[in-house]
């Protein structure tokens, strides 16, 4: 995790808890929490819509996907 060892996380989380107090901390991480599930929902979510853009704009995408659902499954046969 970034090259941090336990000591170095044990003098982070020490100094957070001395800035914050005891009874930020659980309140800091869930709003962490949080932060991070919306984002990735983001990205998907983002992800989704430029799946199904490319598809509908482009034409012959649905074509090509499916040779190569199919190439795989023979390939695996194989």
């Amino acid at each position: 995790m970034f090259g941090l060892g336990t000591p170095e996380l044990i003098v982070i989380f020490g100094i957070a808890f001395l800035v914050f107090g005891g009874k930020k901390l659980p309140e800091i991480g869930q709003g962490l929490g949080k932060a991070i599930t919306s984002f990735k929902k983001g990205i998907q979510d983002v992800e989704e819509t430029g799946k199904n853009v490319i598809e509908e704009k482009v034409p012959g995408i649905k074509e090509v996907n499916s040779i190569k659902e199919e190439m795989g499954k023979t390939k695996n046969i194989i």
